[in-house]
């Protein structure tokens, strides 16, 4: 636990019984993967004073480089630090198991991009595919000086 903005911050492992309230932020994933993410470990939320504020779900891009699929805070607790703590307790979580490298992408008509920048990541490519808005992606190397 920690503090953000005089709040108290716990950030833990998604849980069954946290079901309504992710897909009340995640309208993207289906049942069937929200109980891997619970069973895998592969998503987060965070309670702000014990209420579910935001979460973080990732996947192995080709199976051995940690991607975050989604980091998403709920209105009305946007720009408060949240966010940025999601992030920082994943690559805490990922430099712990081992890994050198994270992924994370967005739509190059969202403001996520300025987000990732200021947290260190730097973009690295994008993909088009017909019909749809450019996304974009980022990269952040894990150093140990910096998770020490």
């Amino acid at each position: 636990m920690f503090m953000v903005k005089d709040k108290k911050i716990t950030i833990r492992y998604a849980q069954e019984s946290d079901r309504d309230f992710w897909f009340s932020l995640d309208a993207h994933l289906s049942a069937e993967q929200f109980q891997i993410k619970v069973r895998d470990k592969q998503g987060y939320v965070l309670l702000s004073d014990g209420v579910p504020s935001g979460i973080l779900r990732y996947n192995l891009f080709w199976d051995n480089t940690p991607f975050c699929n989604l980091l998403y805070v709920k209105e009305g607790c946007r720009k408060q630090g949240y966010g940025k703590a999601l992030m920082r307790f994943w690559e805490r979580e990922m430099h712990a198991q081992g890994y050198e490298l994270l992924l994370v992408s967005t739509r190059s008509d969202e403001d996520a991009q300025y987000f990732y920048s200021k947290t260190g990541y730097t973009q690295c490519g994008n993909l088009n595919l017909p019909g749809q808005t450019t996304e974009l992606f980022f990269e952040k190397q894990l150093t140990d000086s910096i998770y020490i």
